[in-house]
């Protein structure tokens, strides 16, 4: 067994010294985190598959706390019956150079083509709301930070605009007129990053939300937003319109005032996919979807 193996075996056994690796692998599909699957024997007896959460530098930068934080809040979501992976161990620095977490490892996977795209937008509507309808009220989240902070950061750094295709002076400019924006809803658990490839999804049905690396609290708009542009860019406008209506529909209690203005963050947030390496038809057509989204968004705040 080579060093690596040793160490992963060390930390399952940090679970229960009965356990015993069978095999690792890794994880394709994540930019932010290194992950890795592991097998391992019980001491019952059984098979199981885990995953060690490994985050990279920049989160680590921005946050050293990032892996006892995602550890704490999968707690949390998981006591609340939200549909994400059990949190089974956190690890500060002992038998890796970065921290990492141990949680369940779920069978299922992102799904660009549903079957079902109505059923699809649905099931993404639902959680969304279920994610910004856990009551915080008696939860200890002083550890989650308020992303409203990170978002007037992005506003504010300044970047060399390569593509004014994209009308980012424009949108910055907007945004600016308008800050700061009036708080009309409280304050919400967020994913931070919620889009088709944290998703995962088992026979057509949503099986588990993931990568909890960027959430926060906040003005559920800013959730919305980042999901609907998202949305558009991967199934189309109709398919983002039947979400924004399926998720209105149950969060009546959310005043919906300041979209327009999230929308734009949204668009701010995710201008660099031309960066992406994306097929250029498929690139093209977000870039078309990207300035309809904001062209909607900066003639809805014309008429407020």
């Amino acid at each position: 067994m080579n060093n690596e193996c040793s160490k992963f075996e060390q930390l399952v056994q940090k679970l229960d010294p009965g356990n015993k690796l069978i095999r690792t692998w890794e994880l394709k599909g994540g930019i932010s985190a290194q992950v890795t699957g592991l097998e391992l024997l019980q001491s019952t007896g059984q098979i199981i598959k885990m995953i060690i959460r490994q985050h990279g530098d920049n989160d680590l930068k921005r946050n050293p706390n990032i892996a006892a934080d995602e550890h704490k809040l999968l707690g949390i979501l998981k006591s609340a019956g939200l549909p994400v992976p059990t949190p089974y161990y956190f690890e500060s620095c002992g038998f890796f150079s970065k921290p990492c977490i141990l949680i369940e490892f779920i069978e299922g996977k992102p799904e660009f083509t549903p079957s079902n795209l109505n059923d699809h937008i649905l099931q993404i509507a639902s959680n969304l709301a279920k994610i910004h309808r856990v009551d915080c009220a008696n939860l200890s989240l002083s550890f989650l930070p308020k992303l409203e902070n990170s978002y007037v950061e992005m506003l504010n750094k300044e970047r060399v605009i390569k593509d004014e295709g994209l009308n980012l002076s424009l949108i910055r400019d907007v945004l600016k007129s308008f800050m700061p924006l009036s708080s009309m809803n409280k304050e919400v658990i967020l994913h931070g990053d919620y889009w088709p490839g944290n998703i995962l999804w088992k026979e057509d049905k949503l099986v588990s939300i993931i990568d909890w690396e960027d959430s926060g609290l906040g003005d559920p708009l800013a959730d919305l937003a980042n999901s609907q542009l998202e949305i558009s860019f991967h199934y189309g406008m109709e398919a983002m319109n039947d979400f924004s209506n399926q998720y209105k529909s149950m969060m009546p209690e959310v005043n919906f005032t300041n979209l327009p203005f999230w929308q734009l963050f949204a668009a701010l947030r995710l201008s660099s996919f031309p960066e992406w390496g994306l097929e250029k038809s498929k690139e093209n057509i977000w870039r078309e979807r990207h300035k309809s989204f904001v062209h909607q968004a900066i003639t809805q705040i014309g008429k407020n």
